[in-house]
């Protein structure tokens, strides 16, 4: 694998990990022992959704299906693991929504 894309991979991780950290605070979650979940479902489906959108040339449609992917992974960590996720789909949905949303503006002012 060449440089850049290892570049790419840690930048979006290091975002998302900084944006939906964020998210978990800003929706008032506080548990460490979620917080540390977070990172680590995270740790697990982004490099993962980076690399194929990357690897497929970047079709639109292959993002929506890897953002579904993430979200449904994500969520179950969440429900099967967590101590606070009352509706852990829909934080993973939230999540994964404002890290996305944020993630775009960032870029189009880089």
């Amino acid at each position: 694998m060449n440089q850049a894309i290892l570049t790419l991979l840690a930048i979006s991780l290091l975002l998302t990990l900084v944006l939906e950290i964020g998210f978990f605070l800003l929706v008032g979650k506080r548990d460490k022992k979620d917080l540390l979940l977070v990172v680590l479902v995270n740790v697990l489906t982004n490099p993962v959704v980076v690399l194929l959108y990357w690897l497929t040339g970047g079709n639109v449609l292959i993002l929506i299906l890897l953002e579904v992917f993430a979200v449904v992974t994500e969520g179950y960590y969440y429900r099967k693991y967590g101590q606070s996720f009352r509706r852990p789909y829909l934080f993973s949905f939230g999540a994964n929504m404002f890290s996305y949303w944020l993630g775009v503006l960032i870029q189009m002012f880089l």
